[in-house]
């Protein structure tokens, strides 16, 4: 069975929230409930890294997510300090 709610929210919101569910094929109450899905996810996942071995398996499945190799930090650094520059307004 099914249940309605009543959420509040500002129109420029509600604007941006639509426009992404419609380009990821969805409606907006499917987006909302799928992004209220990954927040439990998040939080069962956060509470459940209290452990050595979760936390081990919590990086392996992260190790097999990532195909490829992490840059080093030279290269982090570099877009860091790109992004850095883009924000500054130099006149």
């Amino acid at each position: 069975m099914s249940t309605r709610i009543h959420i509040v929210l500002d129109p420029d919101d509600k604007a941006r929230y639509r426009a992404q569910a419609e380009r990821e094929g969805k409606s907006l109450g499917a987006w909302l409930r799928d992004a209220a899905e990954d927040r439990l996810e998040a939080a069962r996942t956060r509470r459940s890294l209290r452990s050595k071995e979760a936390l081990e398996t919590f990086f392996d499945a992260c190790d097999a997510r990532e195909l490829d190799q992490e840059p080093d930090w030279s290269e982090h650094r570099s877009v860091i300090e790109r992004s850095r520059l883009r924000g500054l307004d130099v006149t």
